[in-house]
């Protein structure tokens, strides 16, 4: 026997509840863009994933605040379509986590969070050298959904850490890359230590 949850009836914050924790675990994307003025804006996003590879893209889902204007990612996104998407690891968790801060107009979550950067060579928001991938990204189309707006991002550039990648077969090697992953709201997290192999049909 199953219960059933009207989602349709129940948009917001019930069906967050649910689908944030039944959807699990997800990828996190510790998000980099910049203001108009040049500040740096760093926030982690679960509701992100890759989504193709002809052409490489990722989707993110950054909301808006309570009163109904886009926070920072959001607006950034919108005025100059630029990105740069880092996957987490566990030694970044807790830097992460404080970039979910909501911190004064032009303050940055980089230095509150005590995180390093340096310069993307194909956009302009910064990559978090501590993170072990960093993905320069563009704005292809962002659309609103009901509450939701959802942005398509092209993916351009992988900055890989050493030993994560092999650099001619491009195969990821797990021992090297240990990704968090997102639980339930608020406070859950899952690591990826122990993995399992399934051989795939071959017809």
């Amino acid at each position: 026997m199953s219960l059933r949850f009207d989602l349709t009836a129940n948009a917001g914050g019930l069906a967050y509840k649910l689908l944030a924790g039944l959807v699990v675990p997800r990828p996190i994307a510790l998000v980099t863009t910049l203001d108009a003025q040049g500040n740096v804006n760093a926030a982690p996003f679960s509701f992100f994933n890759v989504m193709g590879t002809e052409p490489p893209m990722a989707v993110l889902a950054p909301g808006d605040r309570d009163d109904g204007t886009p926070k920072d990612t959001a607006a950034n996104l919108i005025q100059n379509g630029e990105a740069v998407i880092h996957l987490c690891d566990e030694p970044v968790a807790q830097a992460m986590v404080q970039c979910a801060r909501s911190l004064p107009p032009g303050q940055s979550e980089i230095a509150f969070a005590g995180l390093r950067t340096r310069p993307a060579e194909l956009v302009r928001p910064p990559i978090i050298v501590d993170c072990p991938v960093a993905l320069e990204a563009r704005v292809m189309d962002i659309r609103r959904y009901g509450e939701n707006r959802l942005v398509v991002l092209e993916l351009l550039l992988a900055h890989v850490r050493e030993g994560v990648a092999h650099p001619d077969t491009w195969h990821v090697n797990y021992a090297n890359y240990v990704p968090i992953g997102r639980l339930n709201s608020p406070d859950g997290y899952v690591r990826t230590v122990e993995r399992f192999t399934l051989a795939s049909p071959r017809n």
